[in-house]
């Protein structure tokens, strides 16, 4: 047994006054390692955390159900408080919040919220409804509850997140808090062997006579007997060793020789025995050993108590007296030596290229270009991206060593979007090029040169060059080859429309292909165009010839129908060429027509305005004309140069 004596200076240290008259009611449950308190008050979330952080602790977590569970429990008995409620919803605050600017996370389980009192995220969650997408204000959560259903409700409250409130206003329906306050470890409450009371008064300054556990460095006092005149006790709750907490004290307390065993088991936690004289002593079943307390039994098997947490098994130590904890392979002991953590096989490189380290394993992966030898195999190799039907590439593909690159044949280019199409290349864009002398018309992949009419086509099918006439006329063509007209008059590699006469002396077109009569060794001379060339007898045009310069020129003595047709479309290329000159020169003779007749019509009105002007009646002063002053004042001076005034008047003055 222990005194009052004995616990008084312990006591004194805390330096915490004893519950005394006006303290506030509030509903403490202790679980585990931890204690949750329901409070009353219409206060802000901040607030709250101000009143919970004061005593040490902060705003509640719920993080798993059993969690949730503990802080119902706390919540009915705040509400078995008071006698009467008017039935309706109120709100309580908790630890969960989301700082201003940051935004609704819908793929996380607490939507982008987070704890007061730090911590990971937690898969538990019991939303109300959809949680609102706001980034602008600070957003926090409250428990929901109806205050009018009783303490045993089988249901856990919802949570509701909304704006934190502040001191005037702390927000709608908000009706209280709830604080959590975690502990290094726990005492088993104190066993009364008689009549008494004990209360407990916590580090955080709550008051209860009715805890599962009681939280370290917390102060009982044990009042013994049936009345106000009993021994009052008190204990404090210590660490005796590493992870053992109890009261210091031996047997049961308020141990009456009237009562024995028949009170309370005697105070003893597993079986009480009596003695002759009316005392008793506490006993532990087989497989239990007696505590030091006297009071309390603990298996003999250290791992009946599950020390070992998580994925880790307890294992007996020698003679059963201790206990090792030992994990799955992939995983190793954490600080503690109780629980289990990952190991990050990858930290080794056991792959050739890619780790991906899982929980309690891990496995490899090929980088991209590259896949497994086999299945099941770690080796990689090569992907042949140019494979026949797996190509990417429009035109050229080369496979590399965990890639690949498309090229484009000649005439084309690659598209700069992927690299994989190819564009036609247009060599005749842009008269730098140079390519051809005369017209240039782009192909796919290529391109061909022209001719304007009066010219022909090089050899070289980029030049052109003037028409030619043979030597001395033809006798007879040649076996299989068409020579022409019979004068002697070449016939150029291009469309002729010559006019003729049918029966009824009509005119009309006739269209003939030829080939030219000179041998395909002839010299020629290159010339550029410069303006349109009319050659042979009248009413015959010479049409543009064409030449594809990537392919070879074949200019002998027959021509095949394929190149009479292609000549034969550049003649009407060349047709319509030549109108557009014809109207281009008409158009510029009607300028200038238009504008010879607007200066004959300024200069007939100039002539007419001079013709008025002639008609006018003149003036009498017209007829004179005045001699200089400085002429007369010479004659004046001069009295030799004037004998008589009607001979000086005379010079002076003329008609």
């Amino acid at each position: 047994m222990a005194t009052s004596a004995g616990l008084l200076l312990p006591l004194l240290l805390l330096g915490q006054p004893w519950a005394g008259a006006g303290a506030p009611r509030e509903a403490v449950v202790c679980a585990g390692n931890a204690c949750y308190t329901a409070h009353w008050g219409k206060l802000s979330a901040a607030e709250a955390q101000s009143h919970c952080s004061k005593n040490g602790g902060n705003l509640a977590t719920v993080k798993s159900e059993e969690e949730a569970w503990h802080i119902q429990r706390a919540l009915a008995q705040l509400l078995e408080l008071e006698e009467a409620l008017e039935a309706r919803m109120g709100k309580f605050w908790i630890g969960l919040q989301r700082e201003k600017g940051k935004c609704l996370d819908s793929s996380l389980p607490l939507k982008g919220f987070s704890w007061v009192g730090g911590g990971e995220d937690t898969l538990y969650t019991n939303w109300n409804r959809e949680v609102r997408s706001s980034c602008i204000s600070r957003r926090c959560v409250s428990l929901l509850l109806y205050l009018s259903l009783p303490s045993h409700a089988s249901h856990l409250p919802k949570w509701s997140e909304g704006p934190c409130g502040s001191p005037n206003s702390p927000g709608s329906n908000i009706e209280g808090f709830v604080c959590k306050f975690s502990f290094k470890g726990m005492c088993q409450p104190l066993a009364l062997g008689g009549p008494g009371r004990v209360e407990y008064r916590t580090p955080f300054q709550a008051t209860s006579s009715s805890l599962d556990t009681v939280p370290f460095a917390s102060v009982a006092n044990v009042a013994c007997g049936d009345g106000d005149e009993g021994r009052e006790h008190y204990f404090l709750c210590k660490e005796k060793a590493s992870d053992v907490f109890d009261w210091g004290s031996s047997g049961p307390l308020c141990v009456s020789p009237k009562y024995g065993c028949s009170f309370n088991n005697g105070g003893c936690q597993q079986d009480c025995f009596e003695g002759g004289d009316g005392s008793f002593r506490c006993g532990c079943r087989p497989g239990f050993r007696l505590l030091d307390d006297l009071v309390t039994c603990a298996s003999r098997n250290p791992c009946s108590s599950n020390p070992c947490k998580g994925a880790a098994t307890c294992v007996l130590g020698p003679h059963r007296k201790n206990y090792t904890c030992l994990c799955p392979q992939g995983y190793q002991l954490d600080s503690n030596q109780q629980d289990c953590v990952d190991v990050d096989e990858c930290l080794d490189s056991p792959c050739p290229q890619e780790c991906v380290n899982t929980p309690g394993g891990f496995h490899c992966e090929c980088w991209v270009g590259y896949e497994p030898r086999g299945p099941g195999e770690e080796a990689c190799q090569d992907v042949d991206e140019c494979a026949p039907g797996h190509s990417p590439c429009a035109q050229g593909c080369t496979n590399t060593d965990g890639s690949f690159y498309c090229s484009c044949k000649k005439g084309y280019v690659l598209a700069k979007e992927d690299g994989t199409q190819c564009l036609d290349v247009d060599e005749c864009e842009g008269l730098e090029h140079g390519l051809c002398e005369g017209l240039c018309l782009n192909t796919q992949g290529s391109f061909r040169c022209s001719c304007l009419p009066g010219w022909e086509l090089g050899p070289d099918g980029v030049s052109c060059t003037t028409g030619f006439t043979s030597l001395a006329p033809q006798t007879g063509p040649p076996q299989g080859e068409d020579m022409g007209d019979r004068e002697g008059n070449l016939v150029y590699s291009s469309t002729i429309s010559r006019p003729t006469r049918d029966s009824e002396g009509t005119s009309k077109e006739a269209s003939t292909m030829k080939s030219p009569s000179l041998p395909s060794e002839a010299p020629t001379t290159l010339t550029v165009p410069d303006m349109l060339a009319h050659s042979g007898p009248p009413g015959e045009w010479m049409e543009p010839s064409t030449h594809h310069p990537k392919a070879t020129t074949d200019r002998g003595e027959n021509m095949d129908e394929d190149s009479m047709s292609k000549q034969s479309d550049n003649g009407t290329d060349g047709q319509k060429l030549l109108l557009f000159y014809i109207l281009g020169t008409v158009i510029a003779i009607l300028l200038l027509l238009a504008l010879a007749l607007g200066l004959l019509v300024y200069r007939k009105r100039k002539a007419k305005r001079e013709e008025e002007k002639e008609k006018k009646p003149q003036n009498a002063a017209d007829s004179y004309s005045w001699a200089p002053e400085r002429a007369e004042n010479r004659a004046l001076e001069n009295q030799y140069s004037c004998v008589h005034l009607s001979a000086c008047c005379r010079t002076s003055w003329s008609f």
